[in-house]
C-alpha cells in the first residue's frame, strides 16, 4: 500500500479523458469568461486553457468552488511564462528637483489604497526605512497592561519604548496622521512584532505602541532589535520609496532606471487563486502548469502585526482548502507580501513541482492547518513538494520559513533548494510537548538548505521539529550557513517534544550554534550524518529527563572551533562516533574527559582523522573508508541533495557571489 501511495505522489498524473477541450485566452476577461463558461462537468473531459504570454491584471482572485467540477488545466509557454498578477501597474512618473520620480496615486487619496510593497523593474523596492542598513536596539521596554483577560498573554496593553533620542529625532516634524504611519518592526529571538507608532517623545527618546500584551517567554527587552519605516524623513536611499496618505507617491531611482520605460507595479490583492472546496465536495483535478503569479498584497491592520512563530497565521497568495489532486507545475510564485502557497484545510494528494518561489515578503509553502483536529480525524495528507527552489523569503515578515508542516502527515519535501530567508528552512510539526499529535510519517528528503539566518533572528534550525512524530524521516539533506542573531542557530533541531524521529544521512557544515541539538524529546534517532564546522559548539542537549531522548550513533563530527558539546545531557545513546578536532585539541565532553565520558558513553566512539578529501574546502567524501569502517558509517552520495532537471534550472538555484560572500562575513 505505501508504495502505491508513493507512486501516485511522485508521478505526474493527467487525466485520462474521453475528450479534450482546448481554449486559446489572451485577455483576463477572457480567462475569467472561459473558466465561468465552463464551471460544472463536460462528460470528464479536461478543460486545457491556454493562455498566450503577457501580463494579466487581476480584479478579483481566481476562484474555484466546488462548483467547479471538470478538470481544468490552465498552463502557458515555458519560455515566455505569462504572468497573472494580483497587483495595479503605476505610471504617470515625473522628476523631481532631486532626480526622484513622483507620481500620484488617485485610489490612495479617493479610497484609502494605501499598499505597502512596490516593485520596479522586477525588483522589490524598499519602504523608506531607517536605519538604511543594520537595526536600531531598544533601551528599555516598559507596559502597561489595560486588560489582562485569561490567556496566557495580557488582552491589551501599552509599551513604552525606550531609545536613543537621536533615532526619534526626524519624527518630531510629523503631525499626528503621519505619525501614527509609521511603522516599528521589532526582531526579537523567533519572532517579529510590527506596530504603528500611537505617540513619541523624540526628545526623551520614546515611542508607544499598542495592542496584546507581549509574551512573557519572548518580550521586546533591553537589546531587541528593530527599524522604523514609512515616513517621509526616511527617504533617502536609492531603491527607497515613500506614499503619503494623499496619493503623492516618490521613489528614490538605483543606477540606471529610465524614468520612460520604468515597469512598476504596487499590489491590491492579497490572493491570486483561491482553491475551496468542501469536506462533501472538495475541489479536485486542477492544474497550473508555466505560469508567474506574482504581486500579492499584505496590509498592516491598525492594531499591527502580533509575533508568531514562522508567521503562522499568514495567508498565501495561492490559497487551497479541501482541495484534492491539485497541481502546480513549473510555475513561478515573485513578489509577494504574504507567503506563497498554504495548502490548508483538508487537502490530499496535491503536489508542488519545479516551482520557483523568489522575493516572498512571508515564506514558501504551508502545509496543513493550525488548528488541531480531534483524534482519529483525518487531517491535510500526502502532498508533494519537489524540486522547487524557494530563496529570497521573508522580506516582510522575518520570522516566516521555507516549507512549514503544521498539523499533516504523510507528506513529502523532496529534492528542493531552499536558501536566503532569516528563519527555519523546513519545520515540521505543531504541538510542543508530548500530547496528542498527527503530524506523522513525514519525509524531509534530498534538499539543499543554506545560507539562512542572516544574524537577525535566534532559535532557528535549518530542519525544524515539534511534537510527536513517528515516522517522520530527515535524511540525505545537505544544509549549511547557518548563522542566528544569538543562540540557535542549528543544522537539526529536535525541539520541544519531538518523539520517534529519524534524522541519519545528512551533511551539515559552518552553523554557529551546532550541527544537532535537542532541546527535548524522545527516542529520536540521529546516526550516520557528518556534522562539520560548528562555530560555538558541535552538539547540544538542553534537558534531563527520565527516558531515554535520542540515540546519536555512527556519526562523524569534525571540528575547529568551539567546544565539542553544550548544554544540559540527559539519558542519552551514543556510540560508534568518531569525532575530530583538526587543530590537534583532544575533544572534551561537556565537564569530563575522554576517559570518564567513555564510562558511560560512546564506548566504541574513536577519536581520529575520518579521512575526508578536502573537509575545509567542503569536500566530505572519503579518500578512504578504514576509519569509517570503524564506527559502521556508511558514505552517502551528498552531491544528490538539491534540485534536479536541466542545467539551467540548476543554475537557477544558485546563489549570487555577492551574497555569498557577504554571508561569510558573518563567521568572522
Amino acid at each position: 500500500m505505501k508504495q502505491i501511495i508513493f507512486t501516485l505522489l511522485t508521478t505526474c498524473f493527467t487525466f485520462c479523458c474521453i475528450a479534450q477541450t482546448h481554449v486559446n485566452v489572451s485577455t483576463t476577461d477572457q480567462l475569467f469568461a472561459t473558466l465561468a463558461k465552463n464551471r460544472g462537468t463536460s462528460d470528464g473531459d479536461t478543460l486545457y486553457i491556454h493562455l498566450a504570454p503577457g501580463t494579466y491584471i487581476l480584479e478579483r482572485p481566481i476562484v474555484f468552488t466546488e462548483e467547479y467540477t471538470r478538470p481544468v488545466v490552465i498552463e502557458g509557454d515555458e519560455e515566455r511564462m505569462p504572468v497573472i498578477s494580483a497587483g495595479k501597474r503605476i505610471s504617470g512618473w515625473t522628476t523631481t528637483a532631486e532626480g526622484w520620480w513622483r507620481c500620484h496615486v488617485p485610489e490612495t487619496a479617493q479610497y484609502g489604497w494605501l499598499f505597502e510593497q512596490l516593485y520596479v523593474n522586477g525588483h522589490r523596492a524598499t519602504r523608506a526605512r531607517t536605519p538604511d542598513s543594520g537595526f536600531y536596539n531598544v533601551d528599555d521596554a516598559k507596559e502597561d497592561v489595560h486588560v489582562r483577560g485569561n490567556g496566557r498573554s495580557p488582552l491589551f496593553a501599552s509599551q513604552t519604548i525606550h531609545t536613543a533620542p537621536e533615532v526619534l529625532t526626524p519624527l518630531k516634524s510629523l503631525g499626528k496622521p503621519q505619525l501614527e504611519r509609521v511603522v516599528a518592526r521589532f526582531y526579537h529571538k523567533w519572532d517579529n512584532t510590527t506596530k504603528y507608532l500611537q505617540f513619541a517623545e523624540p526628545d526623551s527618546g520614546r515611542f508607544y505602541i499598542t495592542g496584546r500584551g507581549m509574551n512573557s517567554w519572548n518580550a521586546i527587552r533591553n537589546g531587541t532589535q528593530y527599524s522604523l519605516e514609512n515616513y517621509r524623513g526616511a527617504l533617502n536611499a536609492p531603491g527607497e520609496w515613500f506614499l503619503d496618505i494623499d496619493g503623492t507617491l516618490l521613489y528614490i531611482p538605483l543606477p540606471g532606471e529610465d524614468i520612460n520605460t520604468a515597469e512598476c507595479f504596487a499590489p491590491r490583492l492579497e490572493q491570486v487563486v483561491i482553491l475551496k472546496g468542501t469536506a462533501d465536495k472538495p475541489v479536485r483535478d486542477k492544474t497550473f502548469r508555466h505560469i508567474s503569479f506574482a504581486h500579492t498584497a499584505n496590509y498592516t491592520p491598525r492594531n499591527g502585526h502580533e509575533p508568531d512563530q514562522v508567521a503562522a497565521w499568514l495567508d498565501a497568495a495561492i490559497m487551497m482548502d479541501y482541495a484534492q489532486r491539485i497541481c502546480i507545475d513549473g510555475c513561478e510564485v515573485q513578489h509577494t507580501g504574504n507567503y506563497a502557497i498554504w495548502i490548508r484545510e483538508k487537502c490530499f494528494d496535491n503536489r508542488v513541482e519545479k516551482t520557483f518561489i523568489y522575493d516572498i515578503g512571508g515564506g514558501g509553502i504551508k502545509i496543513g492547518s493550525r488548528t488541531l483536529s480531534q483524534q482519529g480525524e483525518e487531517v491535510t495528507g500526502r502532498n508533494l513538494v519537489e524540486n522547487c527552489i524557494l530563496r529570497h523569503l521573508g522580506l516582510t515578515f522575518p520570522c516566516s520559513g521555507g516549507v512549514i508542516i503544521f498539523h499533516s502527515a504523510h507528506n513529502k519535501v523532496l529534492h528542493n533548494d531552499i536558501c536566503d530567508l532569516r528563519y527555519t528552512g523546513v519545520s515540521v510539526g505543531w504541538i510542543w510537548g508530548y500530547a496528542y499529535s498527527p503530524s506523522v510519517d513525514n519525509e524531509v528528503g534530498f534538499n539543499h538548505i543554506h545560507h539562512i539566518g542572516w544574524g537577525e533572528l535566534s532559535d532557528m534550525g535549518a530542519v525544524y521539529t515539534l511534537g510527536t512524530s513517528p515516522g517522520t524521516r530527515v535524511h540525505d539533506n545537505v544544509i549549511h550557513d547557518v548563522w542566528s542573531y544569538d543562540y540557535g542557530g542549528w543544522g537539526l533541531y529536535t525541539d520541544e517534544g519531538s518523539t520517534g524521529i529519524v534524522m541519519e544521512n545528512n551533511l551539515v557544515y559552518n552553523t554557529k550554534c551546532g550541527g544537532f541539538h535537542q532541546h527535548y524529546g524522545r527516542d529520536n534517532i540521529i546516526r550516520n550524518n557528518i556534522f562539520a564546522w560548528g562555530w560555538l559548539q558541535q552538539l547540544q542537549a538542553s534537558r534531563i529527563e527520565d527516558h531515554r531522548s535520542f540515540t546519536f550513533e555512527h556519526n562523524i563530527v569534525v571540528m575547529n572551533h568551539g567546544v565539542l558539546m553544550a548544554g544540559t545531557w540527559g539519558k542519552v545513546d551514543m556510540d560508534y562516533n568518531c569525532y575530530y578536532d583538526t587543530s590537534g585539541r583532544q575533544p572534551t565532553f561537556l565537564q569530563e574527559d575522554r576517559a570518564a565520558w567513555q564510562q558511560k558513553h560512546d564506548q566504541h566512539s574513536i577519536f581520529a582523522d575520518p579521512l575526508f578529501r578536502d573537509a575545509e574546502q567542503y569536500d566530505f567524501r572519503l579518500k578512504s573508508t578504514k576509519v569509517a569502517k570503524r564506527i559502521g558509517f556508511k558514505p552517502f552520495d551528498y552531491n544528490r541533495a538539491g534540485v534536479y532537471g536541466s542545467k539551467e534550472w540548476k543554475q537557477k538555484a544558485q546563489m549570487e557571489p555577492e551574497q555569498i560572500e557577504e554571508f561569510a562575513k558573518l563567521f568572522h
